[in-house]
């Protein structure tokens, strides 16, 4: 069992820093690696799980202490898993709005029965950078992608997801609820169990 009482996020997203240090309560302090640096890694895996290992292995190599990397997205099935690790930089880095409007557009002749999506969240966990057992956890927030947005809440594509067990969007979900639910709060349930937090 891991013991420690303060980890850093390997993300400047401040809306993943929220999280998370919501999920895993008051016992342990959640810190972003922009403290120590505002360099981001290349996300050169081909995969989530292999990005959020090498962002893992970055922050702890930065701060000298153990690091916690998400490497979440969007993945339609309709698109083949798209935009899959690229969902951050689906529309060339120009932001969630940018990013919501592109899938939109790409979307817009599919009938609703092809529209199923998921979150997918990939948590590693590292004790140092050169950790040989990062721990790994995977959350599935199943769902569909809707033809137009709504809601105000979260970040990214949440405005276009809808939970069918809520029926409304993940936008329109108070944080408190999202925060027990979705992809990232299944990842971090099972993280939470490795760790003796839960």
């Amino acid at each position: 069992m891991i013991h420690f009482n303060e980890l850093v996020l390997a993300s400047h997203n401040a809306g993943k820093l929220k999280e998370l240090q919501a999920m895993l309560g008051s016992t342990v302090r959640v810190r972003s690696v922009g403290e120590f640096s505002t360099v981001e890694p290349e996300e050169s895996g081909l995969s989530f799980i292999e990005n959020a290992i090498l962002k893992a292995r970055n922050a702890a190599r930065l701060s000298g202490l153990p690091a916690l990397a998400d490497d979440s997205g969007l993945a339609v099935d309709f698109l083949g898993g798209a935009p899959g690790i690229y969902s951050a930089r689906y529309a060339d880095g120009q932001g969630d709005a940018a990013n919501n409007a592109k899938l939109l557009e790409v979307m817009k002749a599919v009938p609703d029965a092809e529209r199923g999506a998921q979150f997918v969240c990939c948590l590693a966990l590292v004790r140092h950078a050169d950790d040989p057992l990062p721990i790994i956890c995977e959350g599935l927030w199943h769902g569909r992608i809707l033809h137009t947005a709504q809601g105000v809440e979260g970040f990214g594509y949440d405005p276009l997801f809808w939970v069918p067990e809520r029926e409304c969007s993940s936008a329109e979900l108070p944080a408190a609820e999202k925060n027990q639910i979705s992809h990232r709060a299944r990842a971090m349930a099972l993280l939470k169990q490795r760790l003796g937090l839960a």
